[in-house]
């Protein structure tokens, strides 16, 4: 059973004619992570703003993107909000764009959630509360009285994974959501999107040109490269068995770097001394 299904999606820059994505098509199936990988500009950024219907202005779009049984390339743009956040959850790169810096993190949560659920206060705050600790935010009232410029950018994605915990969307695209972190954020933020996975058994698409946290998080795997999809399979024939170069050389670009980390820390030899 497919959550998602895009066809035959095509993205041009309608003041320059310039096509972005000739033409992708792919599913996601329930509960099941997909990710997509390439280099930047590849064209996995636009295709996850293109399923939210969030491209900038100028970005124009033609296909067919099914949540479900409803075309989303159908609605209003009206209609398309009220499925943004309660069916379809981005997780965004830079968590400090995702919040109004004028406004408390609170203040931020409570809007949207009163917005799809009609919540009042209280009931808004237990719930986020309890979301807030799930993904281990020490203090959840001081969190959320805060200003997005006073959290760390580990602290602000976790904060978006806890309002998803709370929204309970069908899919979570995830979009680049460890670029902006160091080393140690990243490896927990990745952990919390794990958990959140087993939690609600929801779909995901995960974005990253992070081989080694999609190997940790993904079922399926989508290659793009100037704009279309070069290889699909399952995350284990990738790595094990990829038929294109292009992912062999993003697969073994991965090991080599993996190797050199290795030696830089005195790796295996560290073992025989």
């Amino acid at each position: 059973m497919n959550v998602l299904n895009v066809s035959e999606l095509k993205v041009w820059d309608s003041r320059t004619g310039k096509v972005l994505i000739p033409n992708s098509s792919f599913q996601v199936k329930q509960g099941s992570c997909l990710a997509i990988v390439g280099e930047s500009g590849s064209g996995k950024s636009l295709t996850c703003r293109a399923i939210m219907r969030l491209n900038k202005a100028g970005i124009r779009q033609s296909g067919d993107i099914l949540l479900g049984e409803v075309n989303l390339t159908k609605l209003s743009e009206k209609e398309m909000r009220k499925k943004r956040g309660k069916q379809l959850c981005m997780i965004v790169q830079n968590g400090m764009r995702a919040f109004d810096p004028t406004c408390t993190v609170g203040a931020h949560l409570k809007e949207t959630l009163a917005w799809h659920f009609g919540w009042g206060r209280e009931e808004i705050t237990v719930r986020m509360r309890k979301a807030m600790e799930s993904v281990m935010l020490k203090d959840p009232i001081v969190t959320m009285n805060s200003y997005p410029h006073q959290l760390s950018g580990g602290m602000l994605q976790r904060v978006m994974i806890a309002l998803a915990l709370v929204l309970e969307p069908d899919i979570v695209i995830a979009d680049e959501p460890t670029t902006a972190l160091d080393t140690i954020s990243q490896y927990e933020v990745v952990e919390q999107f794990i958990q959140l996975r087993k939690r609600m058994g929801c779909s995901m698409i995960f974005v990253s040109h992070d081989l080694g946290i999609v190997k940790r998080i993904a079922d399926e795997v989508l290659v793009m490269k100037d704009g279309e999809i070069v290889e699909r399979g399952t995350t284990r024939n990738i790595f094990s068995a990829a038929q294109h170069e292009y992912t062999r050389f993003l697969v073994s670009t991965k090991q080599a770097l993996n190797r050199h980390f290795k030696e830089i820390m005195g790796g295996d030899r560290l073992v025989h001394h």
